[in-house]
């Protein structure tokens, strides 16, 4: 039984016990559809084999190794991961378009007894449907959180959206926090499978409410923000937070500590910064790694690298008539989310405020 998917969150998807994905392991780690699991019915090396006796022999030749390989890829998952699923198990396989070996893995499941459903048009289908989302204008109004590097934005909103406020986290889908020193754990994700964690989660909002996103730039890291949600970014009203740089520097001390265990990788980053600025500065800089200043370090780069960037960045998409939050410190992040909370109740986000909320109360905080 094919399938042909109309949306990201089709209810036909709901009907499989199991998405399956046959394509190769590469294939699959560049992307897949949400929750499958990948049983490769070719590996890397003998797709690329199958491939090269296409092209060089015949198709047939490579037919029919293809199909051996499938054969014995199939034998082994059955026995494996499949051997003790039940007779009522329904799975949903694809491959990447054409279904040669999404096809010939469903045929021997549906031999076997279990009803499986094949996916249309395979991953290419699936893709299509991701691209048209993320280059779609979004469907509910958006408000931005800005504020100047180590403004605690990411940190704020994810306390907003545990209060229920609709909140997309850019940066957590990137994997990255969208700085010089923004590497995190297990790298970035290709910009495919971002792509898809975006759209999915553009297509779980309520058009009704608000959604809350951070200020980015058009690129987080290595990937770059999809046409929907940047032009969002760039149009939608602005709240601003407004930190004392000493503040942001501590909290960024705080914030970095498992990339300053790393001495050697700060001072490489900060030597990619050269050409920016005088060397003078730059030697500064590499001193206060050498006796760990971190928080002297953090306040330097702010002030003379990230601060002048990101204003001349703000001029272009902040017309300053949005509300501003002020915070003595990011000591405690639940008040400066209660802060930015208050500001949202009577903000209109189709039209940025005229006039500046009170400021937080500093001794809150």
């Amino acid at each position: 039984m094919d399938i042909r998917l109309t949306s990201l969150s089709d209810p036909a998807l709901s009907g499989f016990d199991t998405v399956i994905d046959t394509r190769s392991p590469l294939e699959y780690a560049e992307d897949h559809l949400p929750g499958a699991i990948n049983l490769p019915v070719l590996s890397d090396e003998e797709r690329a084999q199958v491939g090269t006796i296409y092209k060089q022999v015949s198709p047939f030749d490579a037919r029919k190794l293809g199909g051996a390989m499938v054969a014995a890829n199939a034998a082994r998952h059955i026995a494996g991961p499949l051997a003790g699923l039940g007779g009522g198990w329904r799975p949903l396989v694809y491959c990447w378009r054409g279904g040669q070996r999404s096809g010939a893995f469903a045929g021997i499941l549906s031999q076997i007894g279990w009803r499986v459903g094949r996916l249309e048009g395979g991953y290419k289908a699936w893709r299509a449907l991701v691209v048209a989302r993320v280059a779609a204008p979004v469907a509910a109004p958006v408000l931005v959180l800005d504020g100047n590097t180590g403004s605690a934005k990411t940190e704020i909103l994810a306390r907003l959206a545990a209060r229920g406020h609709q909140v997309v986290d850019l940066e957590g889908l990137a994997n990255h926090r969208g700085s010089l020193f923004g590497a995190m754990p297990g790298g970035q994700p290709s910009q495919k499978r971002f792509e898809s964690r975006l759209a999915m989660a553009l297509e779980a909002l309520d058009p009704a409410r608000p959604l809350l996103v951070e200020a980015e730039s058009s690129r987080i890291g290595d990937l770059n923000l999809p046409r929907g949600i940047w032009q969002a970014i760039t149009a939608a009203p602005r709240i601003r937070l407004a930190v004392p740089v000493e503040a942001r520097a501590a909290y960024t001390a705080r914030a970095y500590a498992e990339t300053c265990a790393d001495p050697e990788a700060v001072a490489r980053i900060v030597g990619l910064l050269r050409p920016l600025h005088p060397a003078d500065r730059i030697e500064g800089w590499l001193r206060m790694i050498d006796v760990a200043d971190w928080g002297g370090l953090a306040e330097g780069l702010m002030r003379d690298h990230y601060d002048p960037r990101y204003e001349k960045h703000r001029a272009r998409h902040d017309d300053g008539r949005g509300p501003m939050v002020a915070l003595d410190g990011l000591e405690d992040l639940e008040a400066a989310a209660s802060a930015v909370e208050a500001v949202l109740v009577g903000l209109d986000p189709a039209r940025p405020a005229p006039v500046a909320r009170p400021a937080a109360s500093g001794g809150d905080i």
